[in-house]
Formats: C-alpha cells, structure tokens, sequence
C-alpha cells in the first residue's frame, strides 16, 4: 500500500519485515483495522485482488469448504459481507477443533512415548538393583574387614598421640626460650640501629654543613675576585690609562704642575627613566641584572595574557643578555599556585618562580642577599617596598618601564 494511504501510526510498521511485523504489532494493525474503515476498506480492495476467488465465494454467501479456516475468517473479516460475522465465528470453531485434535494427537503421542520410556527405566532399575545387592554384599564384607584394621590404628593411634603430646611439650618450652632469647637480641640490634641512624644523620649534617660553607664562602670569594679584576679591567679602558711611564719625580711634577683632569662621564648625568642608564649598568663587569617579571610586563602589556607576556619578556631579555653578557635573573610570581607553567628558557637567561607561600619579592631581596659586597646588582622593579629593601642591601635599582623603553629600542 503507498506510504500516503497508510495510518500516521502504521507507517513506521509497515518498514518491518512481514515476520517482525506480525509478532511486533499484530495487536496494533488489529486496533487500526477496528477503527478505521476507510484503511480497511483499501486493504480489502487489495485482498480482492489477490485472493478474487475466496472473495467472490463470501460475497456469494457460498465459502468453500475446503478453504483454510484462518485465511477464510481474515478475509471476511476484511471485505464483511453480509454475514460475516457468522462466517469468522464458524471459521475461528473450524480452528479451535482442529487445535484441538492436533493437541489431542500430540498428548497421545507424548503418552505412547512416555509409556516406552516408562518400560525401559523399570528394566533398567531392575538390572541396578541387582548390581547393588551384589555391591553391598561386597561392601559387608569389606566393612568387616576395615573394622579389624581400625581397631589396630586406634591402639597405634593413641601410642603415637601420647608420643606427640611429649614431642610438643618439649618444643614449647625450646620455642618459648627462643622467643625471649630472639627479644632480646632484636631490642638489641633496634638500639644498635637507631644509635647508627642517629650517627649517621650526625656525619651527614655535619658534611652538608661543611660542604655549603665551604662551598658558599668559596663561591662569594671568588666572585668577589672576578668582579674585582673586571671593574679595575673596566676603569682601565674607561679612563683611558696608560702604560706606567717615567719616575717618582713625574708623579709629583704633575701634581704640583695641576695641569688639569678629566671626569669619566658616568650613569649620574643621565636621568632616573632614561633607557640609556641602564644600558650603562647593563655594561659594568660582573654585573647581575635581577628582574621583577610580572612587574614589568603588567606595566608594559597590560592587555595580553600572562603566557604572552612571560615570552615577550624572555625573548626581549635574551639579546640583551647576549650582547651584555651580564648575569640575567627573571623572578615570576608563583606564590597560589602549586603547578609551574612551562618556559622556553633562553640560553643565558635564568628563569625563577616563587615558591609556593612565598611572593616574587622575597626570593628577590634573596638573591640580592647571596651577592657579595662590592659586586654590582642591579634590580629592575617599581615595588616600593622591594626598591627600598634592595637599595639597602647595596643594590642598583631602576624602574620597569626603564626596561620597557630599552626593550622596545631594541
């Protein structure tokens, strides 16, 4: 039937094989059948077509008898001639009795059945009682038998329980001397072991201590050093020293001749935000250039996310570092967070964050601290607070947008 002439509630069934949709929706298609005529008026013209004979036979009122009583009642009950009703109702007896002398049939063939299973399962009883009365009198007299061996392992028995009632004494009382004698050797070995930890953390201390000393006091010294010889290499090439030349005497005729000198020009003629100062500080020997990150890249890009800005500030440092070759810390604040954010590290650029707990300013005023006095530190930050610690810890101290210039002028 075209999908335009099926029911609204027919056409996701019609789609089924005719298998599924008998056992999936025979009570729906029946409840439309009911209902609507006009549907079943088109399904009828369609079994007309193809069963004409039947069809003329009901509206004839003459059905033939040797039609199939289902078939007979479904297309009745489809095209309902006069007296339909009699003829479904005829049809569905036909069915029941025929139901009925199958099931009849197949009761009486599952007793004939049953009755010869019956017979076969009495003979076979029969056949295993026989065996079994022939396996009791066996097992009489091996019963027999067995209770003659059993009182002979009774006796044996209770000789060896006596013997293993002596056996388990004696090895109770060695188990219970052992257990002391191994209690007091383990609380012996625990104070031996607690002594040695306790030594050993002693030694290690002692070393670690030696060690960070030794090796701090060595590491300041000898930076102290070099800064030492850079700065006296530097006041060489600044103020243009000569070769020593002459005598004592010269020295004095030139002092008392006063025949003038000159003053290096240096960072104290330039201004406090002049990009060109810190570019000078950048060039003294051995200098350390420490960083407040977020300090200055919230100043100088404000509108970009922290990502962006650590990498603008890395990348723009990292030249800097290069052509200056001064020593480059950059300190990022990383106090609330328990994770770090992955950095591209430039080469000669050291990248720190703060820890957990602890703001960017102190591991700042730290670094400034592990410096020797005497060598130059300078610290790029607008902190107040950082600006006044530092400075008096013997630090330089320019603001960030000084950074931001030079960084841009790069």
């Amino acid at each position: 039937m075209p999908a335009d002439q099926l029911p609204a509630s027919l056409k996701r069934v019609a789609s089924f094989a005719p298998g599924r949709r008998a056992k999936l929706a025979g009570s729906q298609i029946a409840s439309v059948l009911e209902t609507d005529e006009i549907f079943r008026e088109r399904l009828g013209h369609q079994v007309r077509a193809d069963v004409a004979e039947l069809a003329a036979a009901l509206e004839a009122g003459t059905a033939p008898a040797a039609a199939d009583p289902v078939e007979l009642a479904a297309v009745a009950y489809l095209l309902r001639p006069d007296g339909w009703e009699e003829v479904v109702a005829r049809a569905a007896g036909v069915a029941d009795a025929e139901r009925t002398q199958a099931t009849s049939r197949q009761v009486s063939e599952q007793v004939e059945r049953l009755r010869r299973q019956l017979d076969d399962t009495l003979g076979e009883l029969r056949e295993t009682r026989e065996r079994n009365r022939a396996q009791v009198a066996e097992l009489k007299s091996e019963n027999s038998e067995l209770r003659h061996k059993l009182g002979d392992t009774r006796v044996r028995l209770k000789a060896a329980e006596q013997s293993a009632a002596t056996v388990e004494t004696r090895v109770t009382e060695a188990t219970t001397a052992a257990a002391a004698a191994a209690s007091v050797a383990e609380a012996e070995v625990r104070r031996l072991r607690s002594r040695i930890e306790e030594l050993e953390r002693e030694v290690a201390a002692a070393r670690r201590a030696d060690r960070t000393e030794k090796g701090e006091g060595t590491l300041r010294a000898r930076l102290l050093l070099d800064t030492l010889l850079d700065t006296a290499q530097g006041l060489r090439r600044e103020l243009a020293l000569p070769a020593v030349e002459g005598a004592p005497a010269d020295a004095v005729e030139a002092d008392v001749a006063q025949q003038g000198g000159r003053t290096p020009t240096s960072h104290g003629s330039l201004a406090s935000d002049d990009p060109a100062l810190l570019d000078q500080l950048l060039n003294l020997p051995r200098v350390h250039l420490i960083v407040d990150g977020y300090n200055v890249t919230k100043n100088a890009w404000p509108d970009s996310s922290l990502e962006i800005q650590r990498d603008r500030l890395l990348a723009g440092v990292a030249p800097l570092a290069a052509r200056t070759r001064a020593e480059v810390t950059v300190v990022f604040d990383a106090a609330d967070k328990v994770e770090r954010p992955l950095v591209n590290r430039p080469r000669g650029v050291r990248v720190l964050f703060s820890p957990v707990g602890v703001i960017a300013d102190d591991v700042i005023r730290q670094l400034v601290a592990a410096e020797p006095q005497g060598r130059p530190v300078v610290v790029v930050s607008s902190d107040q607070a950082v600006v006044r610690d530092v400075k008096r810890a013997g630090a330089r101290v320019v603001g960030s947008v000084v950074l931001s210039r030079l960084l841009a002028r790069s």
